[in-house]
């Protein structure tokens, strides 16, 4: 994808390949062109967001459910679970007509909620495995030496799921920013998002490849950058726990 970016309409077709070709930024040139920015700023505002509110939700769910376990946690584990085995085609007609009766069709903020409800139970699962893990001496002993609620959930419960915060916080981001059936669905114009805008080069009218590959190398950009910024933490994160 990277390569054929950088190539020419008709070496992009070639068969076979051409690995000895002239590089050329023409086809970025056609994908800003085609107003790239404001598909991205709606997938930004839409991923990020979401993935804060998912985040500030599902902390103190998972506390709940992990080091403070509430009555019947299992059964609500199991809910939190059973709310991803609908298909999301069973549920869009509905959706649809009550975000009709809301007004809030083709608007940036139905995508945020949508995308929070989609990501919330993986994230609550997740969280609340990596909270399993704190042992729970160093909790007792906060308590202990006086620690309110808030301040052993601040001090001594965040820093150490911080790795497993920035996977979950990770693996939505791309769960969001990939996501095409509710923005295909629920935007038509002003909040259409990246993978509607790849969608736009494919053309059954002259070669498409090559301006395909540019605006899809460009839409993963942000995914592989914040990737390498939480490498770090997305390693930690995920091998919590791989060792005990």
């Amino acid at each position: 994808m990277v390569i054929t970016g950088f190539k020419s309409e008709v070496d992009a077709v070639t068969l076979p390949p051409k690995l000895f070709f002239e590089p050329t930024l023409e086809q970025f040139q056609v994908a800003f062109a085609n107003n790239f920015w404001p598909f991205f700023q709606n997938s930004i505002t839409s991923s990020v967001v979401s993935v804060i509110l998912v985040i500030v939700l599902a902390l103190p769910a998972a506390y709940s459910l992990s080091i403070r376990p509430i009555r019947k946690w299992r059964d609500v584990m199991f809910f939190l679970l059973s709310t991803r085995m609908l298909p999301i085609a069973g549920a869009i007609i509905p959706i649809y007509l009550i975000a009709n009766w809301l007004g809030l069709l083709d608007q940036t903020v139905l995508l945020v909620i949508m995308y929070t409800a989609m990501n919330l139970p993986l994230a609550v699962w997740l969280i609340r495995s990596f909270m399993v893990e704190i042992p729970t001496e160093i909790l007792e002993a906060a308590r202990v030496d006086g620690a309110t609620f808030f301040q052993e959930l601040w001090r001594i419960v965040l820093p150490m799921v911080a790795p497993g915060l920035a996977a979950t916080a990770l693996l939505c981001f791309i769960f969001s920013w990939n996501e095409f059936f509710l923005a295909r669905s629920l935007t038509s114009v002003q909040a259409q998002t990246v993978p509607l805008y790849l969608v736009g080069f494919i053309s059954t009218q002259g070669l498409f490849l090559a301006k395909l590959s540019a605006a899809s190398l460009l839409a993963t950009l942000p995914v592989v950058l914040a990737g390498l910024i939480a490498q770090k933490q997305l390693v930690r994160g995920l091998s919590l726990g791989a060792i005990k």
